[in-house]
């Protein structure tokens, strides 16, 4: 089972090294800004390490919401993380699932994401999959609650999306971690990256806010819990640096039994 963290995008392989991690996340670019991500001198290194890579898109994004000025430059920016993603070898590109203003009929945002995956298909494609990713508030949001992540998933078809369950998210934002791979899975189908995360908050605050894996308002093993059920790679997107993930990553993979695939 590869387990890894979010990284300083500088070095993202000497960040691995340095946790022990056999996996590794990461921006492309300014999270809070619109620029489109730049080539990266080190593609070859990181398509080529024994190393999963991940890149997370921009916070900034949101292609659900009814607001124009946001929702085309958001489907447009997507797509070009995504492509330069997809040219490192990156196995997934994680997005928030969005939201819709207050007032606006959630159903808009639904079809908005349909209308963006058309977009891009239309384009060219994404050139890997696109992992949408549960978030922790928000009354208007795509992809907190279970019940509007279903709508999601009905509007999205045909189109081939991929799913990243965050734990701290899910908390946060009021589902049990208990059962939950089963019931996202009743829905998606699958579940292709789990963040792994604890919450410094309590359960149903609607506040994104990670803390490492044996502090914060989780039992931990139900973070475990969760992983070993998705059977899928797990990414900790914890405080505390190199000391603080490295800690996370030797507690995941002494509980779940997996070995270290990077010496």
């Amino acid at each position: 089972m590869r387990i890894g963290a979010h990284v300083d995008p500088t070095d993202p392989l000497a960040e691995a090294t340095a946790r022990a991690a056999d996996a590794v996340q990461f921006f492309l670019a300014d999270p809070q800004g619109w620029k489109a991500p730049q080539p990266r001198a080190d593609a070859e290194r990181l398509r080529t390490a024994d190393v999963d890579v991940y890149v997370h898109a921009p916070y900034v994004v949101n292609v659900a919401t009814g607001n124009n000025r946001i929702r085309i430059p958001s489907r447009k920016l997507l797509l070009a993380h995504a492509k330069a993603a997809a040219a490192i070898g990156a196995k997934g590109l994680v997005v928030h699932g969005g939201h819709v203003n207050a007032g606006d009929d959630p159903a808009t945002g639904f079809e908005n994401w349909r209308k963006a995956l058309a977009y891009a298909q239309e384009s060219g494609g994404f050139g890997l999959p696109v992992l949408i990713e549960n978030t922790a508030g928000g009354e208007n949001a795509c992809a907190r609650r279970l019940d509007a992540l279903a709508r999601l998933w009905d509007a999205i078809g045909d189109h081939e999306v991929g799913f990243c369950l965050d734990t701290c998210h899910a908390h946060a934002g009021g589902e049990e971690l208990l059962g939950l791979v089963d019931r996202v899975k009743a829905i998606t189908g699958r579940i292709d990256l789990v963040h792994a995360n604890n919450s410094k908050d309590g359960f149903g605050s609607g506040r994104d806010r990670h803390d490492n894996l044996r502090g914060g308002t989780i039992d931990p093993e139900l973070v475990v819990g969760v992983i070993r059920a998705a059977g899928a790679p797990a990414i900790v997107e914890t405080p505390g640096g190199t000391t603080g993930q490295g800690d996370d990553i030797a507690f995941l993979r002494e509980q779940l039994g997996a070995e270290t695939l990077v010496r």
